[in-house]
């Protein structure tokens, strides 16, 4: 049976942040060996529609099986956390009393995860994004030499600055991804002054210090909680980097990225016009592609519409890869993977505009001023 949360009063659990679909909840209350260093995941409530109902009721059990049956045979469990069932009624209408806006209610289940950011310690969640550039096989002659050479993220960027948005400029993904413990610490340092430049708004990096979200203001509290020394820049980053170095994570993440998006989206487009990409996958379907990838992931099949299934399916898992978060713990020294639910074939039309609009954005700087970033699979 799975534990209820109608064992815990709603002052056991303490609000720590939200994103679009869900609200986020800690476990403070008394010790308890099921509840102790967990978080609560609640769906926010988007609509009165009985099918959306339905079709959410089960999204929760659905993301347990997902990453039993399908992530922990790509990324070794040691990076994933720890997810449960619980039964969830009483806790809602607490809550829903105390906030009045967005709990859903009428979900018999909430998720309950690892508390990756409570404890002692620092906890940050790092979104490290695209870690590749594309093969140029199935790019079009007037994207080639630009998408070989500028990754998808520092493309990206650009196109938010035009648009007015403040990004992480300095930052590029494929020097975090490297290895190479220099470029990986330019990009932290890149990661740390577009937080500390945005005011913490930038959703590329946030700091948690015991569980407490923390602003730029407030960067004096890091210095002393990892080591002794007096800038606090230099105090997290001196300990996130041998963290970052040490693990296989980032490898791991990169090659399942490259190796499930081997087509790119241009590649991809034009099979689907062809034929149909059907409806999201089941678990089940999830499960046997997993299980294709897996005996045989390099190379991929052919670019054909006989293949299209098992093509709209890889990239959907590889753009998975490429919106995850990491929480890094120090002290602990730990590395988990997160934010890592299957991806909608609805999007799929959506993202190919997005990179036209991204690329054509990006063909209007000088060539001469394009951003060179530096791949590292490519030169080994």
């Amino acid at each position: 049976m799975s534990p209820s949360l109608t064992d815990t009063l709603p002052t056991d659990w303490a609000y720590i942040s939200e994103g679009g679909a869900n609200i986020v909840f800690v476990y403070q209350g008394l010790s308890s060996p099921f509840f102790d260093g967990t978080a609560l995941r609640l769906r926010k409530r988007e609509s009165t529609d009985k099918d959306k109902d339905e079709k959410d009721s089960t999204r929760e059990i659905q993301s347990i099986e997902y990453q039993k049956k399908c992530l922990e045979r790509l990324i070794p469990l040691v990076h994933l956390p720890r997810l449960e069932l619980v039964v969830s009624a009483r806790l809602h209408r607490a809550l829903e009393r105390r906030e009045k806006d967005g709990i859903d209610v009428k979900l018999p289940r909430a998720l309950l995860a690892t508390n990756l950011v409570g404890g002692q310690g620092i906890a940050v969640e790092i979104k490290p994004k695209w870690g590749f550039l594309p093969s140029p096989t199935y790019l079009s002659d007037s994207t080639r030499p630009i998408k070989t050479r500028t990754c998808r993220f520092c493309m990206h960027s650009h196109l938010k600055a035009q648009q007015g948005e403040k990004v992480s400029s300095g930052y590029c993904p494929l020097d975090l991804f490297s290895g190479d413990e220099t470029r990986m610490k330019a990009a932290l340092n890149s990661l740390w002054d577009a937080w500390s430049d945005s005011d913490g708004t930038t959703n590329n990096f946030k700091v948690f210090i015991s569980g407490k979200k923390i602003l730029p203001a407030e960067r004096a509290s890091i210095v002393g909680v990892v080591n002794d020394m007096a800038d606090p820049k230099d105090a997290l980053i001196s300990a996130l980097l041998p963290v970052l170095t040490n693990t296989s994570i980032l490898r791991t993440l990169s090659c399942l990225q490259r190796t499930l998006d081997a087509l790119d989206i241009e590649g991809l487009a034009p099979l689907w016009d062809l034929a149909s990409v059907g409806t999201d996958p089941t678990i089940a379907e999830w499960a046997e592609f997993v299980s294709a990838y897996l005996a045989a992931p390099s190379p991929a099949p052919p670019a054909d519409p006989a293949h299209l299934r098992y093509h709209v399916l890889a990239y959907l898992l590889s753009a998975t890869f490429k919106d995850c978060s990491v929480i890094v713990r120090v002290p602990d020294g730990t590395a988990t993977v997160i934010d890592l639910d299957p991806k909608s074939v609805d999007r799929l039309r959506k993202w190919e505009e997005m990179d036209k609009e991204i690329v054509a954005a990006y063909a209007g700087v000088p060539v001469a001023d394009r951003k060179v970033c530096v791949d590292s699979d490519v030169l080994r």
